[in-house]
């Protein structure tokens, strides 16, 4: 962890901008069943095509709003996670330096351990932020709409949790060893 922090030192604001583009992106996504609810409590109850058309519209808006913050959301997190930091100290190595440490060990350097800090990255965006903020935003939406079935709910968010820890659990060691 100490490594990545050095690693995306410099980065901090990519790193700040990215999980709140995320955040914001998943928040368009949970007011898109309220949107839904309206037009049929209030357009197709009421028969009302042009308030079905006006929240329509809306709906089309939060998709809009919500894909440019997750391409945001992606741009910065990709520019944290890759960086420049390891290539301009590669850079900065001398000749014998170089030598000593041997192409094949820059290489490894400047794919592989890229890629994990990447994929480090992207997991901590999906896993960590995004996933139970899109879970209890849910379940708080669902009981506006109805309690009864929001119940659900809070009985399932607890099974998914275990499911989701014991894959985790599951790979971690088996991902440590294939690395």
């Amino acid at each position: 962890m100490k490594q990545l922090l050095v690693y995306m030192k410099g980065y901090a604001k990519e790193s700040v901008l990215g999980p709140l583009f995320k955040l914001l992106e998943a928040s368009f996504e949970l007011l898109v069943p309220l949107v839904m609810a309206a037009i049929i409590d209030t357009g197709v109850a009421g028969a009302d095509r042009g308030y079905i058309l006006r929240m329509g519209g809306v709906l089309l808006l939060l998709g809009l709003v919500g894909l440019a913050a997750a391409i945001t959301a992606q741009y910065f997190s990709a520019k944290a996670a890759v960086g420049h930091a390891l290539f301009e100290k590669i850079e900065s190595l001398s000749y014998t330096q170089l030598d000593t440490l041997g192409t094949s060990t820059m290489m490894t350097r400047m794919t592989s351990d890229i890629n994990q800090v990447q994929t480090g990255v992207n997991l901590t965006l999906r896993l960590l932020l995004r996933s139970p903020f899109i879970v209890f935003g849910a379940m708080v939406m669902a009981f506006t709409i109805d309690a009864k079935s929001a119940l659900l709910f809070v009985a399932v968010i607890p099974l998914l949790a275990l499911v989701v820890f014991g894959t985790m659990l599951y790979t971690i060691p088996q991902y440590r060893r294939v690395q």
